[in-house]
């Protein structure tokens, strides 16, 4: 019987990084297996519609039973779980083909947003019991972060049993020093991921503490 199978997305580089921690965390967790489910790691382009191809194919060949994509939020200093997914396109920089997209829906005759189905609270609880810096985050932005997010759900939609979600991470301390930004060194990144993954395998009921904001 094949083992059960995890899907870890990450981004490459994209603006002026050469690096994308998102994929340096996803390809050090691929092949590990977490609470006995294999993870498989795979790289999205930071591109509008291509990288929604990209992760289709990948759902198709491994048929995960839970997925959760990375991305890169320079600013952010801790993991951030991402709580819901907007149906816009609003690109302040282009992507990687030089596409910038304004006020354009993610896809068309879809829902305004859809919410991650992972347990997001109990996922950042886990990190911050372990000293990791974690938090729930209200917006996964517009660019191709958030257009990965939400064309993962609309499509997990179509997959019974399968959950899925999103979460940025920060830059790691090297890159964080050139651009003078808060930063969290790889193998913090990774041990998050970790046990945010060990944490929606086992957790079906997220936990029931405050994960809001004021503005």
């Amino acid at each position: 019987m094949d083992t059960p199978r995890l899907l870890l997305t990450g981004f490459e580089p994209f603006d002026q990084d050469t690096v994308n921690p998102s994929w340096e965390v996803a390809r050090a967790l691929h092949g590990q297996r977490i609470e006995g489910v294999r993870v498989h790691a795979l790289l999205l382009p930071c591109v509008f519609g291509q990288s929604l191809a990209v992760l289709q194919a990948g759902l198709r060949k491994h048929r995960p039973r839970l997925v959760l994509s990375l991305g890169l939020a320079p600013g952010r200093a801790e993991l951030s779980v991402e709580r819901v997914a907007i149906n816009v396109d609003d690109a302040r920089i282009p992507d990687n083909a030089g596409a910038q997209p304004i006020d354009q829906p993610v896809l068309a005759a879809a829902p305004a947003a859809h919410f991650s189905t992972l347990p997001i609270k109990a996922m950042v609880h886990a990190m911050l019991q372990a000293g990791v810096p974690a938090a729930v985050s209200q917006t996964a932005g517009t660019f191709v972060c958030n257009h990965v997010f939400f064309g993962l759900m609309h499509s997990l939609r179509r997959r019974p049993g399968v959950r899925g979600g999103f979460m940025h991470v920060p830059l790691l301390p090297e890159q964080a020093v050139q651009q003078g930004l808060p930063g969290l060194a790889l193998d913090q990144q990774c041990l998050g991921v970790q046990l945010a993954l060990a944490t929606a395998l086992r957790v079906a009921a997220d936990r029931q503490e405050s994960g809001g904001s004021i503005a």
